[in-house]
This record gives structure tokens, C-alpha cells and sequence, in this order.
């Protein structure tokens, strides 16, 4: 995070820096009442009332990273609000809940490695006592397909991230262990079954899927460790990455898989593929967001250079891109 710093406060990285600092801090985001529970929702979708929240400590996060003071220290005071009064303690143990807090605790996470420093010893300690339970308690298992699928990447992310700030060398390695499970699950051709089956939204969860692995990759990276080049029966990342992109090209490539149709959303024809995905989102988020430390990499080989193309063609002029699936504000954490 300091190398980050110091990189945004040179002037060859005056846009990124720019990006960080691109949407407005809010006075109100401190006062922003803590939610005692997520809950499961009736039919498809997830409890979206954290959002708020979320957005905020994205915001603050990038501006804080940035070098923008009132920010950081307003990230602190919403942290620590909320670790005081146990936020989420009480969320319901159901899969749509827990992934409804996954998404929540990765980008919390992300924003307090950045700040910790800045941290006293005790307010260290109070926002670490909070988020090191939420983390352990979504690390659970449902006796299905979501603890196999796109949902258990987001899980093993967030145990990751937070094994990394927490020097926790288990949690850590369920990252590492989750990323070569994903590649021995893997078609030949790159696409994953669990989330192919998924009617219109099937390229939807395969990006999904590709989000949790970038995230996983990049916090293996800051060790040393490049899972971008781990093979499993030469199924490697760029093989999932080059399935989606054939996919988003040429949707009829995923209907064979698609057509079982399972839990396909809204769109109950599975011929007509969702990728809305590629377009930034009412709320401010960005769903391409992982693609920013993958294009920032000095990578060989077709999958990279597609995607780059794709990168500057549709995705670029949307930065800065932030998601909670990506941690936060990618453009600020990774871009070039």
C-alpha cells in the first residue's frame, strides 16, 4: 500500500490519482446508521442494505489511498462506528445473507489495510475484533452447490484478504487452495460448469468467477506467488479468461452449457445472454472492475491482449471502475 502512495503522487500517474479522488466524499457516510443483520431474500437477489455502506467505504478508501486526509480519517470513524456496535453480528445463517456480507467484507477489509497504520493500538484493535468474526463466520458450509460455485470464490477472497492483513497463514492459503480447485473443476475449454449452467446469466457468472480469481491472484502476487501462470491439466487463468471473452463475442458459444438453465435470474430464455455486465451500473459500480490489475500487468499471450482491446474499446472511458467484488476502486488500487 505505501509503494501504491507513493507511485499516485507521481505525476505519470496524475489520472489514476484523479480516479481515486473522482467521486466526492460525503459528511453524512459517518453518520450512516450500523446494520445489525443481513437477511436472505424472497426469490432471486441479495439484500442490498448495506450498499450504502459499501459504496462509502469504497469512496473513502480510494481518496484515503489517494493521500486526501479528511477522507482517511473519515473512513476511521466509520469504522470504528460501526465495529462498536457489532455491525452485521446478527446476519441470518443463510446463503443469500452470507453473500450479501462477503460482499460487504471485502472492500471493509481492503479499506482497513490501507488505513491501519494511521491507526492507534486501540482503534486497531477494536475494528480487527470485528471483522475477524464476520470473516470466520461466512467461511461456512450450506451442503451445496454454493460451496463449490462463484459464491465460495467471493468466500475464500475474503478469507484470503483478511488472512493477508491479519498475518492468519490459514485463512491465507484457503485463497490458494480455492484458485487450484477452480482450475481442476474447469472444462478443457475454460468454462466452469457450475456457472455455465446458469441459462442467460452464464458468461454473467463466469466474469463473476473470473472477478474472485483476479482478487486472489493479485494478493498471492503481492507475496511473490503468480497463480496467473498455475496450470491444472493446461487449464490456466487465461483459458477461463479466453472462454468468457469468446463468450461475450459470440454468445452462442455457451448455449449447449446454458441451456440446463439453473437459477437463471430474471431472463428465463437462456439464448439471450445478460451481458450487462460490460456497462457501469445505476449505483455507481462496476461489475469489470477486476480487469484493471489484469491489463496493468505486463503479461503475454492472446487472452491478455483481447482483453486489453476490450479494456480500451468499451470499459476504460467508465473509470474509475469500483466494486466490492473487486475490493473497492480497482482503477485506483491497480490501474495504469
Amino acid at each position: 500500500m505505501e509503494q501504491r502512495r507513493a507511485a499516485l503522487a507521481q505525476s505519470a500517474f496524475a489520472s489514476i490519482r484523479a480516479a481515486c479522488l473522482a467521486i466526492p466524499r460525503e459528511a453524512s457516510w459517518t453518520t450512516l446508521k450500523p446494520i445489525a443483520a443481513l437477511k436472505a431474500t424472497e426469490g432471486y437477489g441479495t439484500d442490498g442494505s448495506a450498499n450504502d455502506y459499501a459504496w462509502a467505504v469504497m469512496v473513502l478508501t480510494g481518496r484515503a489511498l489517494a493521500g486526501d486526509v479528511q477522507s482517511e480519517t473519515s473512513l476511521r470513524d466509520l469504522l470504528l462506528n460501526w465495529a462498536k456496535a457489532n455491525a452485521f453480528a446478527r446476519t441470518e445463517v443463510e446463503n443469500d445473507a452470507y453473500y450479501a456480507l462477503k460482499r460487504v467484507l471485502l472492500p471493509t477489509v481492503v479499506g482497513y489495510s490501507i488505513i491501519q497504520g494511521g491507526l492507534d493500538d486501540e482503534q486497531r484493535r477494536v475494528i480487527a475484533a470485528w471483522i475477524d468474526p464476520l470473516v470466520r463466520k461466512v467461511d461456512h458450509i450450506f451442503d451445496g452447490s454454493v460451496d463449490h460455485n462463484n459464491h465460495r470464490y467471493l468466500t475464500d477472497s475474503v478469507l484470503m484478504a483478511w488472512g493477508a492483513v491479519a498475518g492468519d497463514e490459514a485463512l491465507y492459503s484457503k485463497g490458494i487452495e480455492r484458485y487450484r480447485a477452480i482450475l481442476a473443476e474447469a472444462r478443457a475449454d475454460g468454462s466452469l460448469p457450475l456457472e455455465t449452467r446458469r441459462g442467460a446469466r452464464a458468461l454473467w457468472y463466469m466474469r463473476q468467477s473470473l472477478s474472485s480469481m483476479t482478487v486472489i491472484a493479485e494478493i498471492a502476487a503481492a507475496r511473490g506467488t503468480d497463480l496467473y501462470a498455475l496450470s491444472h491439466n493446461d487449464v490456466t487463468y487465461d483459458r477461463v479468461l479466453s472462454y468468457t471473452l469468446n463468450g461475450i463475442t459470440e454468445p452462442r458459444i455457451v448455449l449447449a452449457y446454458a441451456s440446463e438453465n439453473y437459477i437463471p435470474g430474471d431472463e428465463s430464455d437462456f439464448r439471450k445472454a445478460d451481458l450487462g455486465f460490460l456497462a457501469k451500473r445505476g449505483h455507481g459500480r462496476h461489475y469489470m472492475a477486476w480487469v484493471e490489475p489484469v491489463v496493468a500487468r505486463d503479461r503475454g499471450g492472446l487472452a491478455t491482449r483481447r482483453l486489453k482491446a476490450l479494456f480500451a474499446r468499451s470499459i476504460k472511458n467508465e473509470r474509475p471502475l469500483i466494486d466490492e467484488f473487486a475490493g473497492g476502486n480497482a482503477t485506483c488500487i491497480w490501474g495504469r
